[in-house]
């Protein structure tokens, strides 16, 4: 879809100009010789950018400015004019306006800043739209089978959940460590989201996708000549996450010249435009991330190790997805609710079958393999019901392997642990098992393997509830409470079907 932009000029050759340059770089332009007429059409349609002169015949540039962003907040403003006024431009900045260019005939340096402008407004709407997608998943803590965005029902997510509750207030620096697909970017979301900064801007920069030559301009941003091509002012990515959060991914990909500048501005809360001696404030949240393991970045020559303990106040490492198969099947009906309804396949559902190719599957790509697959599968099943998922078994990769796992025993049967005639419910219930289940437990010694209490008691519980319910998995999935896809995980993870 074309971009589209709006000139504003009285002077009929710049007004042409101005449209030629644009609609050679595949823009649809609109034009207006006065400022009125611009409101209106601005009024009438969205536009990425917004070209106006200074001095229109009827109202003010800098009232233009003013006037276009309280009709298009989104949309950005540049100041075109041959008035080269530092105070003007000043006052056009405060108004709003992305940029203040003087023309002076440098056409393709004026395409640079446009496309720059476009490429700002296109990020403010996705930043825009995650925050709206998270404040819609707001207030399901309650079950924990999904937090900020983040789906996922396992102990290990949990722990992450926590994480994420006691620090996302804090300015803390945040290392995410986790192989590409765990969903780095989902997490660094949820901290963002949570946090007082939510409000305020959240700008991701990856690493390894910027331009070696000009990764310093784009994160210090840059002055008017400061190098070739430097045409105006530009605000890099640290002033454009000023009062909110910044994230850097593959951290470890960025130059090491430049770590050591990265690490001045973590210590001393200031930074420096290129070509400029002028401090500016640096008042942001970081968050980095990064699928390397850092020590191995760090023999490589590739990560300063004093940048690595200044990012890594707090480390959050998210497990491969095959370390929480339990969570498979919620993410994939998450997923295929979500295609279903993008694809106008509302009646669509797995077999058991799929379930159980998904659950024997190591998940190398990890969640977003995942979410791939699900989206292949309703794009090309021609029923409601998906008997196979598009996906083969590497016999290369490494089994899955599922703990077999049974109930602590004390010395004797469980009546002899305190249950007999016991007719609890509810909180007293279970804070008797639990009793009984600690004082069952041997004191461990030095050097004993550990013991997860918690994976045996989940194993004996989901085993009682199949026992009880004659291995009808539903009605086990009710009387327990559950998904009844997660169920299947937990069963999965046990090995429990032939227990049965």
């Amino acid at each position: 879809m074309a971009n589209r932009a709006l000139v504003i000029d009285d002077d009929k050759l710049a007004l042409d100009l101005l449209s030629f340059h644009l609609t050679s770089d595949k823009f649809e332009v609109d034009t207006a010789e006065n400022g009125a007429k611009g409101l209106e059409l601005a009024k009438a349609s969205e536009y990425d950018v917004i070209l106006t002169d200074l001095n229109l015949p009827d109202i003010n540039g800098i009232e233009m400015v003013r006037q276009s962003k309280d009709i298009s907040p989104a949309t950005e403003i540049i100041v075109v004019t041959g008035e080269d006024s530092a105070e003007r431009a000043i006052e056009a900045t405060r108004m709003g306006a992305y940029g203040y260019i003087v023309k002076d005939g440098n056409y393709q340096g004026l395409m640079v800043d446009v496309r720059n402008a476009v490429e700002k407004k296109q990020q403010t709407l996705i930043n825009s739209r995650q925050a709206r997608e998270i404040e819609v998943l707001r207030g399901r803590l309650s079950s924990r089978n999904s937090y900020e965005g983040i789906i996922g029902g396992a102990r290990s997510m949990q722990n992450i959940y926590e994480i994420i509750e006691n620090v996302a207030e804090s300015d803390a620096n945040i290392l995410i460590l986790g192989e590409s697909g765990t969903g780095k970017e989902v997490i660094g979301n949820a901290i963002h989201y949570k946090s007082h900064r939510a409000k305020r801007p959240f700008v991701k920069v990856n690493c390894s996708a910027l331009p070696k030559d000009l990764i310093e301009s784009q994160l210090f941003g840059h002055i008017k000549g400061s190098f070739t091509g430097a045409n105006s002012d530009k605000v890099g990515f640290i002033g454009q996450a000023g009062g909110g959060s910044l994230l850097l991914d593959e951290i470890g990909e960025m130059p090491i010249d430049l770590q050591p500048k990265l690490l001045r501005v973590l210590q001393e809360k200031v930074f420096y435009r290129v070509g400029s001696d002028k401090p500016q404030d640096a008042d942001f949240r970081l968050i980095c991330s990064t699928n390397r393991d850092p020590f191995d970045a760090i023999k490589d020559g590739n990560l300063r190790e004093d940048l690595y303990y200044r990012i890594n106040t707090i480390e959050i490492k998210i497990p491969p997805l095959r370390e929480r198969m339990e969570d498979v099947p919620m993410l994939a009906e998450h997923f295929l609710e979500m295609y279903a309804e993008k694809y106008n396949r509302d009646r669509m559902k797995f077999s058991q079958s799929a379930y159980n190719q998904m659950l024997n599957y190591s998940w190398r790509g990890n969640v977003r393999e995942l979410q791939h697959v699900i989206e292949r599968a309703i794009l090309l099943s021609r029923g409601d019901t998906i008997e196979l998922l598009d996906i083969q078994h590497d016999p290369s990769a490494p089994p899955v392997e599922f703990p077999i796992s049974g109930v602590p025993q004390g010395n004797g049967s469980p009546l002899d642990n305190g249950l007999l005639g016991v007719r609890l419910k509810g909180d007293e219930l279970f804070e008797h098992v639990g009793k009984m289940i600690v004082e069952s437990l041997d004191e461990p010694a030095d050097g004993d393997e550990q013991n997860d209490v918690f994976n045996n008691l989940e194993s004996g519980v989901v085993l009682a509830a199949l026992r009880r319910t004659r291995g009808n998995k539903q009605a086990a999935a009710n009387l327990l409470g559950l998904y009844r896809p997660r169920l299947y995980g937990m069963i999965k993870r046990h090995n429990l079907e032939e227990r049965v």
